[in-house]
């Protein structure tokens, strides 16, 4: 997404070459986790060459041995190192999801290809999510301070900069996201279509791990907000529906919680991590989702159109 950044930096990092990188691992690897392990690698470089394809990385399922000091015993990589699978129906819109079962069964395998193709997406949904600008953090009614509104300004001067056409703008019904989306359409074209949703306001997503003494929410908000919350990411966090042709850009502008929540739940992390992320007021992150299901944080918390001194965290 090619927008402006006057304030960050890029660095490029060194890249070596693919075969070396293996080859060093396969003459020599030690890994520390509390004690130094040896790895037998050779047969794990004979198997990455040889493998053409797996349903996971070549790093797992493979006759790879590490011996663990803590138990006493050699065990496969994938022991050494469990993890989680990805799960490709997670907004039950897998293309063998959507098709009809009965049908499915019925037909032929030539029949079942098309089906199945016609159920599958072929476009990209890039979803911005935006903070709200800084606001009276004492006031009743939250408006947004005189910083905060040159933050929504300045947030939406980088949209307008960007050469991408904006498919929909959603807002919070909160004020201080409200507020800020207005601020951000004097910046687009009038015809900017843009509308409310109440499921996005703010709230304690789920309890958080670890636990903040500042912070404690009742297990009551908890318990209706977060049901809320999750009710938004799964009307606003999809892939794109197989009649959707091209890619789609679309903004939300509302809050600090709900984004992180929002990040947990599509990239699979767990979702009592979300309290460790910072995003800053009038921040852009950008979540890509492909036609695949497969899910890209492509930025987290860009406050690159902030001048150092009008960023703030509130």
């Amino acid at each position: 997404m090619g927008f402006p950044n006057a304030w960050s930096v890029n660095v490029d990092f060194p890249r070596f070459p693919f075969p070396l990188v293996f080859q060093t691992m396969a003459s020599k690897m030690k890994i520390i986790a509390g004690s130094t392990v040896a790895l037998a690698t050779f047969g794990l470089f004979n198997d990455y060459r040889n493998s053409k394809s797996s349903s996971r990385s070549y790093f797992f399922g493979r006759d790879a041995l590490a011996f663990s000091h803590s138990k006493g015993q050699y065990l496969r990589f994938d022991e050494y190192f469990p993890r989680g699978e990805w799960d490709d129906n997670w907004d039950f819109r897998s293309p063998e999801y959507l098709v009809s079962r009965k049908k499915y069964e019925l037909a032929s395998e030539s029949e079942r290809e098309q089906m199945v193709k016609g159920k599958t997406a072929t476009a990209t949904r890039n979803i911005i999510l935006i903070r709200h600008g800084q606001y009276q953090i004492n006031s009743p009614d939250k408006f947004l301070t005189q910083l905060g509104r040159e933050q929504a300004e300045l947030v939406g001067k980088r949209l307008a900069t960007s050469g991408i056409k904006f498919d929909e703008v959603v807002m919070s019904t909160m004020n201080r996201a409200t507020e800020t989306a207005k601020i951000i359409l004097q910046q687009l074209p009038k015809e900017q279509k843009s509308l409310s949703c109440s499921l996005l306001e703010e709230g304690p997503p789920y309890p958080p791990v670890p636990d903040v003494s500042h912070w404690k929410p009742p297990a009551s908000e908890f318990f209706v907000d977060g049901a809320r919350i999750e009710s938004a990411f799964r009307k606003h966090i999809h892939r794109a529906a197989p009649e959707q042709k091209e890619d789609s850009y679309e903004v939300l502008v509302c809050h600090a919680n709900v984004i992180r929540y929002f990040i947990c739940r599509a990239l699979q992390f767990p979702p009592e991590g979300w309290l460790r992320m910072s995003l800053g007021n009038c921040s852009i992150t950008l979540l890509m989702v492909r036609p695949s299901g497969r899910v890209s944080l492509r930025s987290l918390g860009d406050v690159g159109h902030l001048h150092p001194n009008k960023i703030t965290y509130t």
